[in-house]
């Protein structure tokens, strides 16, 4: 049924097109393009309907599945403009297949790579005048599927809504490239192994709501999460992976089941081999990041994500005590891996991996 699958365009018209908001005050995600794409599942049919059309309300029966048990998974991704002119994406294929993963693990349907990719390349092409051009802004992007299917009962719906809307966005946090304070959560857990925390599903962003509102109210920007078992191992920031560099070494936690395998993070570990810095992939304890601060051999620690790309961390605060990393300053190797990874992102730099597709 996917070598059959046609996608329609309908295009707004220019007197409803909206006013595109200043790129100095973009925010996160608060401002929408004038277009989308959309396309429906069903079992008799399959993947159907696909269409760019106008960004638009849904109208769903208030018994669809997704309301109830939570049947929804999501992607991130962003185009970049270069200094040429040209649309890159970064990795999108990538991203493309960790949803497909998402969705077996959730009980919906696999999404056509292929014809996906053309329709955003579409999308883009349509909408390439809302990519911002300052420095740092992009266009995010993010996929959506979703179970429509009216019925009040535990199992996977039969129908879906599967959706691409983009977003023009500053940076991430506030603070910019800036070190950010990052609370340790000993109380709260994100996920277990077994679970769904290897997926990016929704559940295990509204699970998180609860300490990151806590910890906003402290003056913490984001959560770091401690594994659900003993509360001692590190697994993952609310919206990044972690990486701590501690003597000559670059330590991350292990994709164990409980953990989002990251592009950004398996991008910073081919980058990282490329340059010669030891990596590993290994438990790490929380006990034992802050001992590498106490001696000073813990020189500096990043998320990595979508959303920001590398963000360096400045601070950890965990029962009720603050830990000052690199004197709160940006560390040597979180800023040589945030300029490489941008750099490429916007066609600038060599790209040895290919992760870069152009749009055309």
């Amino acid at each position: 049924m996917w070598e059959d699958l046609e996608v329609t365009l309908e295009k707004i018209s220019e007197d409803q097109r909206k006013v595109k908001p200043a790129q100095d005050s973009l925010g996160f995600g608060q401002h929408f393009t004038d277009h989308m794409f959309l396309m429906k599942w069903n079992q008799e049919l399959g993947w159907h309907d696909a269409k760019i059309c106008p960004y638009q309300n849904f109208v769903l029966d208030p018994a669809s599945v997704v309301f109830h048990y939570g049947q929804a998974i999501f992607e991130g991704l962003k185009a970049y403009k270069g200094k040429d002119g040209q649309v890159y994406l970064f990795r999108p294929e990538d991203n493309i297949e960790r949803m497909n993963s998402s969705a077996v693990r959730m009980c919906m349907p696999r999404l056509p790579v292929d014809k996906v990719m053309k329709s955003l390349k579409g999308l883009l092409y349509l909408e390439k005048d809302w990519i911002p051009t300052s420095e740092g802004a992009t266009l995010y992007i993010r996929p959506t599927m979703i179970g429509t299917e009216p019925f009040l009962g535990v199992r996977p719906s039969k129908e879906y809504y599967f959706f691409i809307i983009l977003s023009p966005v500053g940076a991430y946090y506030s603070e910019g490239f800036n070190p950010t304070k990052i609370f340790v959560s000993d109380e709260h857990v994100r996920a277990v192994k077994g679970g769904v925390g290897h997926v990016k599903t929704a559940g295990n962003y509204a699970a998180s709501l609860y300490t990151s509102e806590m910890a906003k109210k402290k003056g913490y920007t984001q959560v770091l999460w401690l594994d659900a078992c003993e509360h001692k191992y590190i697994e993952e920031v609310g919206t990044s992976n972690i990486f701590f560099k501690i003597g000559d070494e670059l330590i991350t936690p292990p994709l164990e089941g409980s953990i989002l395998g990251g592009i950004t993070r398996n991008s910073v570990l081919q980058l990282t081999e490329k340059w010669g810095v030891k990596t590993v992939e290994r438990k790490i304890t929380i006990d034992e990041v802050l001992s590498a601060i106490r001696d000073g051999s813990l020189t500096e620690a990043f998320g990595t994500g979508t959303a920001a790309v590398i963000s360096p961390v400045g601070e950890l605060y965990f029962k009720e005590e603050s830990y000052l990393i690199n004197n709160g300053v940006t560390g040597e190797l979180s800023q040589r891996l945030f300029d490489e990874l941008q750099s490429i992102q916007a066609g600038q730099a060599e790209d040895p991996f290919n992760w870069v597709v152009r749009v055309g």
